[in-house]
């Protein structure tokens, strides 16, 4: 069985020096490739990303990311792409890779992915500029993770984003705040691609598992969530017995 380890959420900073590292421990034991599902950093800053890559430096799984919203926060987001590319972090935030793992082709595409609601709650693009902005923000991710998951070719897909694509991982968080934390707009190209996991971060009281309108099963993985991080089995998506490490 392929194994992925997943966590969002980690906020790095430097208070939390010595903290993160523990908590990824065993993990090259327990899993296979390590995603992190978008916040990364706290208050997006450099000097967040390098703590947090110093912390990650004993995972010699792979390891691969996409950002959220708190590593846009200080403008450095492409400053903080580099430094975690730097480190041989893979960036899949609108974009694929592929790793030879076990013998299987397993693919990774991602996106940050943005607010905006869900189904037929989800916000239109009418009235005001900045409300049309809005939504047009959503719908540009929507396009990254579509370009990304189409170029992938490979035996296994796993889909990164940082908002949520489904309503049923935020049970648990305000009603109100449904549409802050994510936008079903992402679930099309997930249920018209194909893909055998999602993972997602974000919704910190939400729940930790749904699926799509396909069946495709979705994880909120954000660390007060999963406490430390989720092991996802593949090919079909469950967890293993110990989800949490």
């Amino acid at each position: 069985m392929i194994r992925i380890a997943a966590v969002a959420d980690v906020h790095a900073h430097p208070e939390a020096i010595g903290a993160l590292r523990a908590g990824f421990a065993g993990v090259n034991e327990r899993a296979d490739a390590l995603v992190l599902a978008g916040d990364l950093t706290l208050s997006g800053l450099v000097e967040e990303a390098r703590v947090l890559v110093d912390e990650l430096s004993e995972v010699t799984i792979p390891k691969l990311a996409v950002l959220g919203n708190h590593d846009w926060e200080a403008g450095q987001q492409l400053r903080i792409i580099e430094v975690l590319q730097e480190s041989g972090i893979r960036i899949i935030d609108g974009r694929s890779v592929v790793l030879d793992i076990n013998g299987s082709s397993v693919g990774f595409a991602g996106a940050k992915g943005f607010c905006g609601g869900f189904d037929r709650y989800l916000v239109a693009p009418f009235g005001e500029e900045a409300l049309k902005e809005y939504v047009r923000a959503g719908r540009r991710e929507t396009e990254k993770l579509e370009t990304a998951l189409a170029a992938l070719d490979a035996e296994y897909k796993v889909v990164a984003v940082h908002y949520s694509p489904i309503r049923d991982t935020l049970v648990g968080e305000a009603l109100e705040l449904y549409p802050y934390l994510g936008n079903s707009g992402l679930a099309s190209p997930i249920d018209t691609l194909g893909a055998d996991v999602v993972l997602h971060g974000h919704a910190h009281y939400g729940s930790r598992f749904g699926r799509t309108k396909t069946g495709i099963p979705v994880y909120n993985v954000a660390k007060p969530i999963v406490n430390t991080y989720a092991v996802i089995g593949l090919p079909q998506g469950k967890p293993l017995a110990k989800a949490d490490a």
